[in-house]
């Protein structure tokens, strides 16, 4: 049996969206953090790397849930963006209450942090490289990360809603099917 590509489309591969790689990457700069400078049976803890988690897993999950529900692929885009904020959040919070730093927009830092954030994608090079940083670096680099993966995910949502207005959902999707099956076997 011929498989029909233009129906029920399967080639849906997270790990090669770059949305999904960042928020890889600042799933494990969490892990390390919280283990490194939060304390044991602190409930922070377990929230940030939910926050994380759920950050890197809703966007797997909506890619392939995406297949039959355009809108489920959409809701769970956009829980990712919410556990990031939630996360965003947790970081600011821990270097405002510690009186730690949360470097500006043009502070040099943050400049090198985002122009270093933006080249790379793999996860190996942060969980290698804040090994060798204080907290406070390294929750400014979670933080440069986040923006980076939500400004992709906000992309990443309009290229969603532009797909769904041109093709439809998968009700549309299955009619069309059909109507193409019939043709071909009259």
């Amino acid at each position: 049996m011929e498989e029909n590509k233009d129906f029920l489309r399967q080639g849906n591969n997270y790990r090669s969206l770059k949305a999904f790689q960042k928020a890889e990457c600042i799933y494990d700069v969490t892990f390390y953090f919280v283990h490194h400078f939060l304390k044991p049976g602190d409930r922070t803890i377990d929230q940030m790397i939910q926050a994380a988690r759920s950050g890197k897993q809703n966007l797997a999950e909506g890619n392939i849930d995406g297949i039959t529900s355009r809108e489920m692929e959409m809701k769970l885009t956009n829980v990712n963006r919410g556990s990031l904020h939630e996360l965003l959040l947790d970081y600011e919070d821990y270097l405002r209450v510690r009186g730690l730093q949360q470097w500006a927009f043009n502070d040099a830092r943050c400049v090198q942090t985002r122009a270093f954030c933006a080249k790379h994608l793999d996860s190996a090079i942060f969980r290698e490289k804040i090994k060798e940083r204080s907290d406070e670096t390294i929750a400014n680099i979670a933080i440069t990360l986040i923006h980076q993966c939500d400004v992709m995910i906000r992309g990443l949502i309009e290229w969603k809603k532009r797909n769904f207005l041109e093709q439809g959902g998968i009700k549309e999707e299955m009619y069309r099917a059909r109507k193409e099956w019939q043709k071909r076997n009259k």
